[in-house]
């Protein structure tokens, strides 16, 4: 393997979701002033490229469309072992959907140069579409492969791939240069250690704005995207409960009658 890219996203913190708004104008959401963390699944994906680089050699790429705070997520991966990063970020790129998403990662990545294999999180926290990963592998014009729960390498020309299906796996071969995306049981994401975070501090990171990418402006942003939010549902959990009140002896006997009617005794 000459180069591996990994796409890596940062997403709103789970915790704080219920700080999320919706934009009333541009249906987009609000995420200002929100704690972001790294997409899970894009841990698993820098880990996978990290496993191919020690075994088959070569280098792993980073690559991200976010706002400038996202340089933070990119020098954590950096300190797990990647060895260079870029980051998209335009003011251009804000409301972008998935295909315009797709779109401006397609132009990173040729500005990054030739790959042998792409990695990406098979979805991410905060939409869940499972789209990218396929968008992207269109407009550069190669195979993609979804859903993928292993890989090994065999050959650096050969790359074999389990990929999961709703009531099984399939075992595919494939050759470079290809676009992948891994769920979480592909591995366990290795801890970054002490030194690599100090080294991490230094790398130089690319920011690259629309103006560096060869785009078709008309594709990008809140007016290049045809998938338009309509609007946005919090649902809300609570657990019934109830009180009983009594003689203790009484009320373990009732306790116990209602936990055998529900079967969990």
């Amino acid at each position: 393997m000459e180069r591996i890219i990994v796409c890596i996203k940062p997403v709103p913190d789970p915790k704080q979701w219920d700080q999320v708004s919706l934009d009333p104008k541009t249906m987009t959401l609000c995420r200002e002033g929100i704690p972001s963390i790294i997409n899970p699944l894009d841990r698993h994906a820098v880990e996978a490229a990290l496993r191919i680089k020690e075994d088959q050699g070569g280098e792993v790429a980073l690559l991200s469309m976010a706002p400038p705070f996202a340089v933070s997520s990119l020098r954590e991966m950096l300190a797990m072992g990647a060895d260079r990063a870029a980051l998209l970020s335009s003011p251009a790129f804000a409301g972008s959907d998935t295909l315009a998403t797709a779109h401006i990662l397609a132009a990173g990545v040729k500005k990054t140069g030739y790959f042998d294999l792409i990695i990406c999180g098979d979805m991410t926290l905060d939409g869940s579409t499972a789209q990218v990963t396929s968008q992207l592998a269109e407009f550069l014009e190669r195979p993609n492969v979804m859903h993928v729960s292993d890989l090994a390498w065999p050959a650096p020309e050969t790359i074999l791939l389990t990929r999961r299906i709703e009531n099984g796996e399939v075992r595919l071969e494939a050759r470079p240069p290809l676009v992948i995306s891994v769920v979480k049981e592909i591995n366990k994401p290795r801890y970054t250690s002490f030194l690599g975070i100090m080294e991490a501090e230094n790398r130089e990171i690319a920011v690259w704005s629309d103006k560096d990418l060869d785009l078709d402006t008309s594709l990008i942003g809140l007016e290049g995207s045809p998938t338009k939010m309509a609007g946005l549902h919090l649902r809300e959990s609570r657990r019934a409960r109830e009180i009983l009140s009594g003689d203790p002896g009484e009320l373990a006997g009732e306790l116990a009658r209602r936990l055998s009617r529900k079967g969990l005794i």
